[in-house]
């Protein structure tokens, strides 16, 4: 008993969740507020896109990359969506304008990577900038409007519970389920382990790390569309800031920077704990600068802890 008690306190998942637990504690005494249902509602809103991009950065951070585009991505995604929207008046076309959007700047940083050997972060850092500058340039700078399915996946509820909370679960169910029951799921843990070993054993390393960044710049599109459906609007500087928001979702969920190593519930707990303190800061009326400083000592912090916890001789 003892001895399990002492595992599971080790796991990152239940001192994640604990840490939840504290702060909704915390917001429940402290803020009348909290407990109500349309801020519930707006807390679950937050974290549903936050959970939805970090389950794909989530994977391609076990497969030892990072994808520092994604924020941008969402509004390069949501942009291209409104336009085409606009220009077809078909939702059908528009939502398939969003997502191909996503996938194809998460295609083009899985070739850079894969094909031109450039290192993920410098590759991404550089779709970063290109994605939103191409949004910036569809648009001229100004918010397209947007409606129809959008609108409902940003805004709608299925049983008075937001449509994109619960896209979030059936995302996180079937993700959770690929990573640990299937052959793909099992080769990006190979791949981000040991590569060497990996390569021995078969398994072609290109082709699983161009799988995890395409999938996680389709589900950036999707973000983008919901953040744009529930704004009604699709603005190119949409998701600017998310990146930090989804990597320390995923960190804090237990995934290793170093690969070979993650949990997609953990994924899911280090969303809603952002979204959690994003709302604390906004009910305790703290300035919005902190936020930005404690989401960095949040990474911080928790790669530290994860590096103590590897030990000195980890990297060897």
């Amino acid at each position: 008993m003892n001895l399990s008690l002492r595992t599971l306190l080790q796991q990152r998942e239940f001192s994640v969740f604990a840490m939840l637990l504290l702060v909704a504690l915390y917001l429940t005494i402290s803020n009348e507020y909290f407990l109500s249902h349309r801020n519930l509602m707006n807390v679950g809103r937050q974290a549903s896109v936050v959970a939805i991009v970090a389950l794909g950065q989530a994977l391609v951070i076990i497969a030892r990359g990072i994808d520092l585009s994604v924020g941008s991505v969402i509004g390069f995604s949501a942009v291209s969506s409104a336009l085409v929207m606009q220009a077809t008046g078909s939702d059908v076309l528009a939502l398939l304008a969003g997502l191909g959007a996503g996938m194809l700047a998460g295609a083009l940083n899985g070739l850079m990577v894969t094909r031109l050997r450039i290192n993920p972060f410098i590759a991404t850092l550089g779709m970063l900038s290109v994605a939103r500058g191409v949004a910036l340039l569809m648009t001229g700078g100004i918010p397209v409007g947007y409606s129809g399915w959008a609108e409902w996946l940003g805004a709608g509820r299925v049983a008075g519970i937001p449509v994109s909370v619960v896209i979030m679960f059936i995302l996180v169910a079937v993700v959770h389920i690929v990573a640990t029951r299937s052959v793909i799921g099992r080769e990006i843990y190979a791949v981000g382990d040991n590569p060497k070993a990996a390569r021995l054993a078969g398994i072609d390393i290109a082709k699983t790390r161009m799988a995890v960044f395409t999938l996680t710049g389709l589900l950036a599109g999707l973000g983008g569309i919901i953040l744009a459906g529930n704004l009604a609007s699709a603005d190119p500087n949409l998701g600017m800031g998310y990146e930090l928001d989804v990597i320390a979702a995923v960190i804090l969920g237990g995934t290793a920077l170093s690969g070979g190593r993650g949990s997609i519930i953990g994924v899911l707990i280090g969303a809603m704990l952002m979204a959690l303190l994003s709302n604390a800061f906004v009910l305790l009326s703290i300035s919005a600068y902190w936020q930005v400083v404690t989401k960095g000592l949040i990474i911080i912090i928790a790669v530290g802890v994860d590096g103590l916890q590897r030990g000195p001789d980890a990297d060897e």
